[in-house]
């Protein structure tokens, strides 16, 4: 998290301006019932979730293929002590072109995780970040609230539509290294992925099994591999143990998409297929950032780490 404050990226084939404008079509991808122009530089909108939320927002930078920021003006929760927590915090939108596509970071600066609204809210941006927007954008069709189907009572069953939407998981990282360091720590996954290997891992086309003790194994194929920008391996074999369908983790895909940012290297990971709605996804999530942003980070920066031992799945 940037400053604690809750941020999530999404990578896409879609061109900067193609992301710019699907952010300023609010109603696309938020809640159809968004109450005035949400596109120019100081407009002002309302949004209303019935009675769970309600919130005015101006917007107050809009760059073109590069930025978007609302400042959240006024504020109403229902469900939390201080209905106020959102008033004065800042909901931004950065861009940038990766490869041929984009990259598109969000970040609400002042959604802290000490804030009571925190987890739901942390639930509500992913999926709709992560979920509708990113099917606005790369299908013109998003997933927005329509105020007419809304009947939650609890604000948590307020996003389970759109949760269901969101389609994977997603980390980021910055590091001092190359982009080329990064790759190359990437596809020597036997040096930060704690358990037991079989198979090639460095060539497009290699296959290679995964065991971590009685929990997990899965079978994958490197499906692309471009130096010093991306890797992906499809799952095409797995069985988890902990679940009722051991096979959750069969036809996804495992991503690793590199850029420049700010004259870092930024490694975007991504589990495609693996949903906030899939069994697994809490300890597979949990497990994943303890890799990517702990094991994996480290070794890039210090050329070694010290593996994680994961911890055992809850029973």
């Amino acid at each position: 998290m940037t400053d604690k404050s809750y941020t999530t990226s999404i990578t896409v084939k879609q061109s900067p301006a193609a992301v710019f404008a699907a952010i300023n079509n609010v109603r696309g991808w938020w809640s159809e019932d968004v109450q005035g122009s949400t596109a120019a530089l100081g407009d002002v909108w309302y949004y209303e979730a019935r009675d769970l939320h309600r919130s005015t927002l101006k917007v107050i930078e809009s760059l073109p293929g590069s930025r978007v920021a609302w400042r959240v003006l006024d504020n109403h929760f229902s469900f939390v002590a201080d209905k106020t927590e959102w008033i004065g915090t800042t909901i931004a939108f950065d861009i940038e072109p990766v490869g041929e596509g984009a990259r598109l970071t969000f970040t609400h600066l002042g959604l802290l995780p000490d804030h009571e609204c925190y987890d739901v809210c942390h639930d509500a941006w992913g999926t709709y970040i992560r979920g509708s927007l990113k099917a606005l954008i790369t299908s013109g069709k998003g997933y927005p609230n329509a105020g007419a189907e809304i009947t939650a009572e609890d604000p948590a069953t307020l996003i389970e539509d759109t949760r269901m939407t969101n389609d994977s998981f997603t980390t980021s990282f910055t590091v001092d290294q190359s982009p080329e360091a990064a790759f190359a720590a990437i596809i020597d996954p036997r040096a930060w992925w704690s358990g037991e290997f079989e198979g090639g891992t460095r060539k497009l086309g290699d296959v290679f099994s995964y065991r971590y003790q009685e929990f997990h194994y899965s079978r994958q194929v490197v499906t692309e591999l471009v130096p010093g920008k991306r890797v992906a391996w499809q799952v095409v074999e797995g069985m988890l143990s902990f679940v009722e369908d051991k096979t959750e983790w069969v036809g996804t895909t495992i991503t690793f998409d590199i850029g420049r940012k700010d004259g870092k290297t930024e490694v975007v990971f991504t589990h495609e297929g693996i949903a906030p709605a899939v069994e697994c996804y809490d300890t597979c999530s949990d497990a994943w950032t303890s890799l990517i942003r702990g094991s994996l980070k480290q070794l890039i920066e210090s050329g070694k780490t010290e593996l994680i031992e994961l911890a055992a799945p809850a029973a």
